[in-house]
């Protein structure tokens, strides 16, 4: 069984060019420490101050596993120093999810006319 950490961040609405260079930080941190990197999102229409994670991981084993790795990684601590020191995420929830594995990316197939 897999599982799908989904993390909804409340964040400075006037600080989303922030949340997305912290986001895109976490692109090569989040594998190199053992994590599946679903993806992050920023606000684009509609709430401006909603944004989210998701991480997958094998087990919730394997994502504590991932989490002390983070912990001890120079770039991961860095990058909580840059959302500290900015203070742009107000609120953070984690949600754990199983996955449904046969349902995870699926590409869009193209539609045949007829």
């Amino acid at each position: 069984m897999s599982i799908t950490c989904f993390i909804r961040y409340q964040i400075d609405p006037f600080q989303r060019a922030a949340f997305a260079e912290y986001a895109e930080k976490w692109s090569t941190i989040i594998p190199r420490c053992g994590g599946d990197l679903v993806g992050y999102f920023t606000p684009c229409e509609g709430t401006n101050d909603i944004g989210w994670g998701l991480i997958s991981c094998e087990s919730l084993a394997a994502y504590e596993a991932y989490r002390a790795r983070l912990r001890s990684d120079a770039d991961a601590r860095a990058n909580f120093l840059f959302s500290n020191e900015r203070r742009f995420i107000l609120r953070e929830e984690r949600t754990f999810l199983e996955n449904i594995d046969a349902t995870l990316h699926r590409p869009a197939v193209k539609a045949v006319r007829k």
